[in-house]
């Protein structure tokens, strides 16, 4: 994935209406109707996050007859996923550090509570 597309996945996630499309989507296709309904907002306002989810390649929109059914295209969010694991590998190892000061710490305590 290049730099511009994962500008544009970030992008496309940024936005709280998106990413409820998409974890509708996640539990199978719906039109843009059915999209619409959970939202106080136009038909065209949601198929305007339609196209910036479109442009990301986060959903595919067939066409059946006056409908026009969206589905997820999770590929992307794998992309986007492989990108963060060093980051994530990186937030266990500092938790992992704090956990063993924290175990350090509470040693220390125990020592100074028999000593005294």
């Amino acid at each position: 994935m290049t730099a511009d597309q994962l500008d544009t996945v970030f992008a496309a996630l940024a936005d709280p209406t998106r990413r409820a499309i998409l974890a509708r989507l996640a539990s199978g296709a719906a039109t843009v109707t059915e999209l619409a309904e959970p939202f106080e907002m136009s038909l065209p306002g949601i198929s305007k996050h339609l196209k910036v989810l479109r442009r990301a390649g986060l959903i595919e929109q067939g066409r059946d007859a006056q409908w026009r059914p969206c589905q997820l295209d999770a590929s992307p969010l794998k992309e986007v996923a492989d990108w963060v694991e060093p980051y994530r590998r990186f937030w266990e190892q500092s938790f992992d550090r704090l956990d063993d000061y924290l175990q350090v710490l509470k040693n220390r305590e125990k020592r100074r509570a028999r000593q005294k």
